[in-house]
């Protein structure tokens, strides 16, 4: 039997967060989440802060309804790749093909979309039908080629890099060939344009945030009860609180600038898109076996394959999804230009979706990051991008600027590896 005596005087350390008042617990709780390297997304939301801040001064009609419900359609794209690109970087991977399978997808859904008209079997039972099943049949197609991919990777051991680089080349190729001889393909489906051109009345646009918000307290209050009903203490309850009010902020918010603005009014079909798969892909991250399973593997592959984890069947799953987000991505993207000629999956949108991920936290080297930062660094670039057209900055300033930010993401997560490895997380 052993007694614990504590001397007099001694210094005991310093007092668990739980043990000081509230500020000052949250202080000390901030400082040693800054000293162990885990910042979370407040780097981000804090720059994009001030991003907007600065444009705000710079450029007369950024700071629009009009121009809010610009960078949302804008941003849908490329957000909906790096969502993909999320659960592969969570492994540790890369997906260099998703701009040009995006572009695949484009020309599949176009192709499909003539061939399904309004009288033709079977895409033209009636309209909605036969936009729907366009664009299943495309993302299908997608992810099927995605899970090819993440086969050669899972099974024959061939790096993730070559395999995608070369499934790069391919589509590029593909596409070329295709419209080299069809010319461009207008997009003539009104219900598949609506993808990205469809904004709701402004009622149905408070339904909308009600509904997110409402999604978001419910799981809120639910995590609170069942720590509770397992004897735990809720750390900092009005924190959450303060969380849930930010949440109802940007809902509301949102939906009360996008009825503000003039030509187009209303909150945009894409916002809401985006926001559907946020939801899906977190509760998918998080919430489910699978989800673990793959920050389990991106953490330490063959401590995962030890643990009975078929590592394999999560790398290949892993690229299906990236390749069915790539397919949603590049229909939207055909449709805001209502058509896809011979650019279509070129440009910058492969760089803009890899950095949009990372410049969200998530992770080069795999096992952190979440579904959330894609969505915050495709703000983050597409907000850049604008302010810079905006105010007239030429196209290579907003190379370079969105290059600084992309490395100084990358340093960031570098140096937050450094921190958690000396605290031992």
């Amino acid at each position: 039997m052993t007694t614990e005596v504590q001397v007099v005087g001694q210094d005991a350390g310093p007092p668990p967060d739980e043990a000081l008042p509230g500020a000052a617990g949250v202080a000390r709780r901030a400082w040693d989440n800054i000293r162990t390297g885990n910042l979370g997304v407040l780097p981000i939301v804090l720059g994009l802060a001030v991003i907007v801040i600065f444009f705000s001064f710079q450029a007369n009609n950024f700071f629009t309804a009009d121009n809010f419900n610009n960078i949302i359609v804008q941003m849908a794209p490329t957000c909906m790749l790096a969502f993909g690109v999320v659960f592969v970087l969570l492994l540790g991977e890369i997906d260099l093909s998703i701009a040009y399978l995006s572009g695949f997808a484009a020309v599949a859904v176009a192709e499909l979309q003539l061939q399904g008209g309004a009288h033709d079997w079977p895409f033209g039972i009636i309209a909605p039908v036969g936009a729907v099943i366009a664009i299943a049949v495309t993302i299908a197609i997608v992810g099927a080629i995605g899970g090819a991919q993440g086969t050669i990777v899972a099974k024959v051991g061939v790096p993730s890099f070559v395999v995608t680089l070369a499934g790069l080349l391919i589509f590029q190729g593909v596409v070329l060939q295709i419209l080299e001889v069809r010319g461009t393909i207008l997009i003539q489906d009104s219900w598949i344009n609506d993808t990205a051109y469809y904004y709701f009345s402004a009622f149905a646009g408070w339904i909308i945030a009600a509904v997110v918000f409402g999604i978001y307290a419910v799981t809120a209050a639910v995590q609170a009860i069942g720590q509770l009903r397992a004897g735990l203490a809720i750390r900092h309850p009005w924190l959450s609180a303060a969380k849930v009010a930010g949440v109802a902020l940007a809902a509301f918010g949102t939906v009360a600038i996008c009825n503000h603005a003039k030509v187009p009014t209303g909150l945009p079909l894409a916002g809401v898109e985006v926001i559907i798969f946020l939801i899906a892909l977190t509760f998918l991250a998080k919430r489910t076996p699978f989800g673990r399973h793959v920050y389990a593997v991106g953490g330490n592959a063959e401590a995962a394959r030890r643990a009975g984890i078929n590592v394999a069947r999560i790398r290949i799953i892993v690229f299906v999804i990236s390749g069915a987000m790539a397919g949603v991505g590049g229909i939207i993207n055909a449709a805001y230009v209502n058509s896809v000629d011979l650019n279509v999956g070129g440009g910058s949108l492969l760089l803009n979706s890899i950095a949009a991920a990372v410049i969200g936290g998530v992770s080069l080297f795999g096992g952190r990051g979440e579904v959330r930062g894609a969505l915050l660094g495709s703000l983050v670039i597409m907000t850049v991008s604008n302010g810079l057209n905006t105010a007239n900055y030429s196209q290579g300033i907003i190379y370079i600027v969105t290059g600084m930010i992309l490395l100084l993401a990358v340093t960031l997560d570098t140096i937050a590896r450094r921190l958690q490895m000396r605290a031992g997380r």
